[in-house]
């Protein structure tokens, strides 16, 4: 059935109004007609099924019929900081965590990014990854969309790591902590505190610098290893995330 987030101030009063995009997506592309069910989302945990009571290309009028289990969102909140790489691998990088799970994904600039940060076309930019992962959302019938920061400094992402219970950082050159090993631990009784939200960060192309390396230690982020082979910047994240929710017993672990 097909499914569409409406921001909450359209899901109110037993009644869903979609507008724009959608709308025109539901009335010419799925050739909707009055009276078909669809599944509505506020995108903060409440979803709803729907009647179609009204009908044009520019908006569309649902009657809820009842409300549904809002059960897809994983327990653990996982959140992925991508320093930003080359082309349009962040699109890829945002459209498959959505699928897979991610709640929050932070784009970061690092010593080490090549890419041109150009802040008047960053807003355009931004919008166009939270489109992105608002319609991975849809496909993957998650009940919330995940946050989409706007960039941010490395100091900025070093700050910002204090909020999770769990920070760790993908780093080649570690030979001892490996990621399955760490995640063993967080998860496990012998953990310090219960992990609600753990922190995966991933570099860009050419790697994290020494001096990275020590100021995010220094800021209680751990290095860890993903195994013997090299991944690509925009393939690690997506990885660190499936394991992470593996081990959480959020992917059949």
């Amino acid at each position: 059935m097909q499914r569409y987030f409406i921001p909450p101030e359209r899901l109110v009063s037993g009644k869903a109004v979609i507008e724009g995009d959608d709308a025109r997506h539901l009335a010419l592309v799925m050739r909707a007609r009055i009276g078909d069910r669809i599944v509505v989302s506020d995108g903060r945990g409440r979803t709803v099924l729907a009647e179609i009571a009204e009908l044009d290309k520019t908006k569309v009028t649902a009657t809820v019929i009842e409300p549904l289990p809002a059960d897809a969102e994983p327990a653990v909140h996982v959140w992925i900081a991508q320093s930003l790489p080359k082309g349009d691998k962040m699109e890829t990088v945002i459209q498959k965590c959505t699928e897979i799970g991610a709640t929050r994904i932070i784009p970061f600039l690092s010593e080490r990014t090549v890419v041109r940060y150009n802040p008047p076309a960053e807003e355009k930019r931004l919008q166009r990854w939270r489109k992105i992962a608002k319609e991975a959302a849809e496909q993957a019938h998650r009940d919330k969309v995940p946050e989409i920061e706007a960039p941010m400094t490395w100091k900025q992402l070093l700050q910002a790591a204090s909020d999770a219970d769990a920070a760790l950082f993908c780093y080649e050159r570690e030979n001892g902590r490996t990621l399955g090993e760490q995640l063993k631990y967080l998860f496990s009784r012998k953990a310090e505190k219960p992990v609600r939200t753990v922190l995966i960060v991933v570099g860009p192309e050419g790697g994290f610098t020494e001096r990275e390396v020590k100021e995010a230690e220094a800021a209680g982020i751990v290095p860890v290893s993903m195994g013997r082979r090299i991944l690509r910047a925009e393939t690690a994240g997506m990885v660190g995330l499936a394991c992470v929710l593996y081990e959480a017993g959020e992917m059949g672990g």
